[in-house]
């Protein structure tokens, strides 16, 4: 059965974390290349907002906005700790950072919270 490497997981997220748009893409995605299908959606939305903020930080403002609202409804719908990230703060604070940015507002690229 495939099974998802919590420590791939937890790097790709320090990675996003830190700004580091491109790498935590690469990393997140080959996560969710071994996911079990039930988990994939959730784990694509993680890849999508990391390529996102990877556009926005390359001035491609198309295309992270088309990958931002992909990635935030694949995420939407899983529970809170799901792979023990604390998604709770997360979609809320996604929806803000755009609203900045389509007011021609910026705000630091949101972080995702790891529970310990």
């Amino acid at each position: 059965m495939k099974q998802v490497s919590y420590e791939e997981l937890r790097r790709g997220i320090e990675l996003f974390n830190r700004g580091e748009f491109f790498e935590a893409h690469e990393v997140l995605e080959d996560v969710w290349r071994t996911a079990p299908t039930e988990h994939k959606r959730f784990l694509q939305g993680l890849v999508q907002l990391a390529v996102a903020f990877h556009h926005h930080s390359t001035g491609n403002l198309t295309g992270m906005r088309s990958v931002l609202e992909r990635g935030m409804n694949n995420l939407a719908g899983h529970t809170n700790d799901f792979y023990g990230l604390n998604l709770k703060p997360l979609i809320p604070s996604l929806t803000e950072w755009r609203k900045a940015r389509e007011k021609g507002e910026m705000l630091p690229a949101p972080k995702i919270e790891l529970r310990s």
